[in-house]
């Protein structure tokens, strides 16, 4: 039976995250230990306390679900993980876990990244808006149209008919009317911080380059499903290259998860926060084992 372990984005994070999993799992709270050390504030005191806003800024809230993730990770240990994959910032945690970048690294990585997108976000003010009920060629065509009044683009295939746009408020404000017209089910604007996976996060992608070209990427042990090609991935540099792409390009999540199916997967593993991948599995493959482990009482070892 082939599984695969995917890894929550941005979005997932709550109060009070990994608290429990401290309390109980003296291994758990030496990562956290570990992360507080190496970005030289305690990231620990936010997950387990906030404020909400506090942790909802896009530099903390990436290294606290990865944080979240690796930690569990690492407490379970798995031996049967045939493939793995991670939406947006979950890609890096995916990465750890297939021991293509150290704990360490790819945590400097991704809070530099969440610095950098929110800087991007306050330099170049863009939305997000997801659209329900049009499948990918209508969002494409509708992105397309409404790109004349200013840039928007798919950011996130989600699942089928769960897709969300991303770019300037005007390019995303009209895209959102046309879908409305083309019979979306659900149109809504999302609170966010910028828009990513959009050109407007332009220069987080330039900011990250030069740190991605100095860590220390190696070949995945296991295929990694990349959110840009939805493919598996293995060599250190497609890694890198990809990595570096992913932050101005579309999450091709739905296809991730199909192309995992096609390739043996009957077992999805949610590890970390949240259960936002494990709904988005179900409406894309329904035939699949879905489970996710979050808190200490989904900790069977």
């Amino acid at each position: 039976m082939m599984t695969a372990y995917i890894f929550p984005g941005q979005g997932s994070q709550y109060v009070g995250m990994g608290k429990d999993l401290c309390g109980q799992f003296p291994a758990v709270k030496k990562f956290f230990d570990e992360a507080d050390s190496i970005l030289g504030f305690s990231l620990s005191a936010i997950c387990f306390e906030g404020p909400e806003e506090e942790l909802k800024q896009t530099k903390n809230t990436q290294p606290a679900i990865f944080l979240h993730s690796i930690a569990l990770w690492n407490l379970l240990q798995p031996n049967d993980a045939s493939m793995v994959a991670g939406h947006s910032l979950g890609e890096y945690s995916a990465l750890v876990a297939a021991e293509a970048i150290s704990f360490a690294d790819a945590l400097k990585l991704v809070r530099l990244r969440g610095e950098m997108m929110q800087k991007s976000g306050k330099e170049n003010p863009g939305t997000m808006a997801a659209i329900v009920g049009l499948d990918a060629a209508i969002v494409d065509e509708v992105t397309s149209k409404a790109s004349e009044s200013g840039i928007v683009q798919p950011a996130n295939f989600n699942s089928p008919g769960q897709i969300v746009i991303s770019g300037s408020v005007e390019g995303v404000r009209k895209a959102m009317e046309i879908a409305k017209e083309r019979g979306a089910k659900l149109v809504k604007e999302l609170v966010v911080s910028g828009a990513f996976h959009s050109p407007l996060m332009q220069s987080a992608k330039d900011g990250l380059k030069e740190a991605l070209e100095r860590t220390d990427i190696r070949d995945a042990k296991i295929p990694v499903y990349a959110n840009v090609t939805a493919k598996p991935v293995q060599k250190a540099d497609e890694i890198r290259r990809l990595l570096f792409e992913q932050v101005t390009s579309p999450v091709r999540w739905e296809e991730s998860v199909m192309n995992m199916s096609a390739g043996g997967a009957v077992k999805f593993v949610e590890v970390g926060p949240g259960k936002v991948l494990q709904g988005l599995v179900k409406r894309t493959v329904a035939t699949v084992q879905i489970s996710g482990i979050d808190k200490a009482m989904d900790v069977k070892i």
